[in-house]
């Protein structure tokens, strides 16, 4: 007897769809299966019959054998468990196949029949909702992420038990009670303010005109002036998350196995602070099925490295094209995937090794120890960072009896304004902030008065300037630009956009 009942396999960030088909012949009593399963998917044959072995399901000696459709991909994980049980008690007529068609279902099984939580349900389920499943079957501990999807019935189910009663009777299943008083996502303490920074002015403008465009920004400084602080904050001013974003974000989070089972819908944008020490595979995502990495994983948020020059070459050249095409591809030879890499690069490192240059008595470095630390970070990916601003020392004056600066909803308010100008100007392009203008788009969109032209003139003139960094200037002179609702960028707007470009001024070094 044949049947076959649909999951779904996770390629990157893709799913695609899966059918399981059983049947039970005549022959000699084995257990097979085929369509390229992995060695985690071929365990499921013993996991699978054990379970059902100890659930009083004794079946006659027969030849069963498991397909994998369609049989070109390679497949990973344990969430087949739940399918294959399923296909082999239709295949041996404990179950209608009827009634296991149009269903989606994944899961991992336990040897007592104990059905437990696996990743990736959330965009099992998407696919699940544009296949047009009836509805689908998940572990019981990943109901909630599930049904973040109102649009397709969803049933969990905890053991084998309720996974046969589910399909025979699948209505009080769909009917669970999910809606306890108990947020979908956790509330986070609100224990970060900007008003918490003392003094700094000069670089929370510079950190609000990064958030305002989505600019890459470098804060350089000596140890504790607050650039970690100023860094860990940038989440606080930035505008909420979509309901379409907060699902994007949460099904790349559950493909990595990082989304909490009780609050599994992300609620804030992510700020990722990867340690020096990780590895370019850490950073970008990989694996032999990949994953996602931590520019992945601060998509729509900020990805802040701090003590840049520590991380290791090959991990900082990684991002060049992730931060111009806001998306990675990760060749393997099973084939290319791609992941979203929308991220805010926020960046911060001393001026020098010992951290107080230019202060010369404090400072102990050479000319040539600076040099070769400011050497560490590349030109082609300093032309990529559109800001970067010293953060200066912190005065006795402003640490004791300073007046609290502003909180960061004042802030955010401003920044919701100025993006609002954006996404008004770019709604017939494919972009949504300053910092995404391609070069084409900036002559439309940058017009300059005499006096902003002629200023720039001068700066290239007297500055190595590359053309990326040109690019660069414009683009945060538009924003400040935005800032002060001023449609033509005039030469203050240019002023100060020249001021975020330290390295190009040589600032930092002997």
């Amino acid at each position: 007897m044949f049947a076959s009942v649909l999951s779904a396999a996770i390629f990157g960030v893709e799913v695609c769809p899966v059918q399981v088909e059983a049947d039970v012949s005549n022959g000699l009593p084995s257990f097979i299966m085929v369509g390229f399963p992995s060695v985690q998917v071929k365990e499921a044959q013993d996991r699978v019959r054990t379970a059902l072995k100890n659930n009083g399901y004794q079946f006659p000696p027969k030849r069963i054998t498991v397909n994998f459709a369609p049989a070109d991909m390679k497949k990973e994980g344990a969430g087949f468990d739940v399918p294959v049980a399923a296909a082999v008690l239709a295949a041996f007529g404990m179950i209608s196949p009827q009634v296991i068609s149009g269903v989606m279902m994944s899961g991992e099984i336990g040897l007592d029949g104990e059905i437990h939580g696996v990743s990736g349900i959330l965009p099992i389920v998407l696919c699940a909702r544009n296949l047009g499943c009836r509805f689908c079957v998940v572990p019981y501990d990943n109901l909630k992420e599930g049904r973040l999807v109102s649009d397709v019935p969803v049933a969990g189910v905890k053991n084998l038990e309720e996974l046969i009663d589910c399909l025979l009777d699948p209505e009080p299943f769909l009917k669970t009670e999910t809606e306890e008083n108990i947020p979908l996502s956790a509330e986070k303490e609100k224990n970060m303010d900007f008003s918490d920074i003392e003094g700094q002015e000069s670089a929370k403008r510079a950190a609000e005109i990064a958030v305002s465009g989505f600019h890459n920004i470098l804060f350089i400084g000596s140890p504790g002036t607050g650039k970690t602080m100023l860094a860990r904050r940038l989440p606080t001013i930035m505008p909420g998350l979509g309901f379409e974003e907060k699902l994007e974000l949460t099904r790349i989070y559950s493909i990595a196995g990082l989304l909490s089972r009780e609050h599994p819908l992300i609620n804030e944008r992510p700020f990722r602070s990867p340690h020096h020490t990780s590895t370019p595979q850490a950073i970008a995502g990989g694996g032999r099925n990949p994953r996602p990495g931590e520019i992945t994983l601060a998509h729509k948020g900020v990805l802040f490295l701090d003590e840049m020059p520590e991380f290791s070459r090959a991990s900082l050249e990684l991002l060049r094209q992730p931060m111009e095409d806001k998306v990675i591809q990760i060749a393997r030879a099973s084939g290319t995937y791609s992941f979203p890499a929308d991220f805010m690069l926020c960046a911060a490192m001393n001026p020098c090794p010992c951290g107080y240059y230019p202060d010369l008595n404090k400072c102990t470095c050479t000319s040539g120890e600076i040099s070769h630390y400011m050497g560490k970070i590349s030109r082609p990916l300093l032309d990529r960072i559109d800001i970067s601003t010293e953060v200066p020392p912190i005065s006795f004056a402003q640490l004791h009896g300073g007046k609290r600066g502003e909180t960061s909803a004042v802030i955010r308010k401003r920044v919701e304004k100025v993006q609002k100008i954006q996404e008004e100007r770019y709604r017939d392009e494919e972009i949504n902030f300053n910092g995404q203008l391609g070069s084409r788009q900036i002559d439309k969109y940058c017009p300059l008065t005499d006096g902003a032209s002629r200023l720039l003139a001068r700066a290239f003139d007297q500055i190595a300037f590359s053309a990326r960094s040109y690019h660069r200037i414009m683009k945060v002179a538009r924003t400040i630009a935005d800032m002060d609702d001023e449609e033509i960028i005039a030469s203050h707007h240019i002023g100060e956009a020249l001021s975020y470009r330290v390295f190009d001024k040589n600032s930092v070094i002997k």
